[in-house]
């Protein structure tokens, strides 16, 4: 029997996560009245990520796995899409843990024609200051939304306005292997191509996308200092990728980034006095923003402990990213253009 729903699960080096995010998956599609099949694209891991999803299973799903070199998140979804049969995909990713009764929301909806939907995913913040860093940027970016979270859609015109991710994403097969079939990057590596803003434009184009907290996830971050740096800096480049396009509201802060850090940069060089009061500025205006946000005091304290970090990391992948699209451009005028 052809399964309504098919859960393709893009997994690098995330085998502890495993385990939770199948038991959280198994539970919603118990409640739901879908019948499902899951997907795992192990892309290139090496801790053993393809044999714990299969021990988290231990067939109480049907599965198939599929194996490939380290080629990036946006491969191992687009692979995955090409495996899965179902009429609908949800594209899952490995730290994200569905509610209980989120799936049984969505079957609901989708019976009155409302579809796709983006997840409503809450950040871990207990005993992580990184989790708690990042879930106040996210919902500070996306504050049309979280400042009263209800179900609602938005459209192209709204698109940078609502939280959406390919991490909790579901839609008809076909709305999503359109979505996904011309390689979204300027990168000469793929592996630092953005996996969901320009995918789900695409998507919001055609008609809305739907958000709920009824359709809701839990994300587990990174956890410790070093992972939360590297994690930062690819991100940098992977939102260049993503935003650095005209069509995106964030286009103009990306653009007034480069000379901006570059004069600071400088500056810093020349009199070197005045990198301590670059920290301490980037401190207190992320604090305000926070407070303005009305957080909590420990949220804000948080906030502006990691600002400066975070700014840097965020900034080197930024960079990072404008020197590989330099040299993809160089390549590209040269006729040597490739895609790994």
């Amino acid at each position: 029997m052809t399964p309504t729903l098919s859960v393709v699960i893009p997994v690098f080096n995330e085998a502890p996560h495993l385990a939770p995010t199948i038991d959280a998956l198994l539970e919603a599609l118990d409640r739901s009245g879908f019948d499902a099949e899951l997907v795992v694209v192990d892309d290139g891991s090496t801790d053993g990520s393809a044999d714990a999803a299969a021990e988290a299973l231990r067939e109480r799903l049907p599965f198939s796995l599929v194996q490939q070199p380290n080629r990036g998140r946006f491969h191992a979804v687009r692979e995955g899409l090409q495996r899965a049969s179902g009429r609908y995909v949800l594209v899952l990713g490995a730290r994200v843990r569905l509610r209980p009764d989120a799936l049984a929301f969505v079957r609901e909806r989708e019976r009155a024609g409302e579809m796709p939907w983006t997840g409503h995913v809450h950040i871990h913040t207990e005993g992580n200051p990184y989790g708690t860093f990042m879930n106040v940027i996210t919902e500070i970016a996306w504050r049309d939304y979280f400042a009263h979270p209800r179900t609602t859609s938005f459209g192209l015109a709204e698109f940078d306005r609502y939280p959406k991710g390919s991490g909790c994403f579901v839609a008809q097969r076909e709305v999503l292997v359109d979505a996904f079939a011309a390689l979204p990057t300027r990168y000469a590596d793929i592996r630092h191509a953005n996996d969901d803003a320009p995918m789900l434009r695409r998507i919001a184009a055609s008609g809305p996308i739907y958000v709920s907290p009824l359709f809701a996830a839990d994300y587990v971050p990174r956890g410790s200092f070093r992972t939360f740096i590297k994690h930062s800096v690819h991100r940098g480049a992977v939102f260049l990728e993503g935003h650095g396009r005209r069509e995106s509201r964030f286009f103009p802060m990306i653009v007034a980034f480069y000379p901006a850090s570059a004069a600071l940069a400088i500056a810093g060089i020349l009199r070197p006095r005045l990198i301590p009061a670059a920290v301490v500025g980037t401190s207190a205006g992320a604090s305000l923003v926070a407070a303005s946000a009305r957080r909590s005091a420990q949220e804000v304290g948080t906030v502006a402990a990691l600002a400066p970090v975070w700014a840097v990391a965020l900034g080197a992948g930024l960079w990072r990213g404008l020197g590989m699209l330099a040299a993809e451009a160089i390549r590209a005028s040269g006729g040597d253009r490739r895609w790994t």
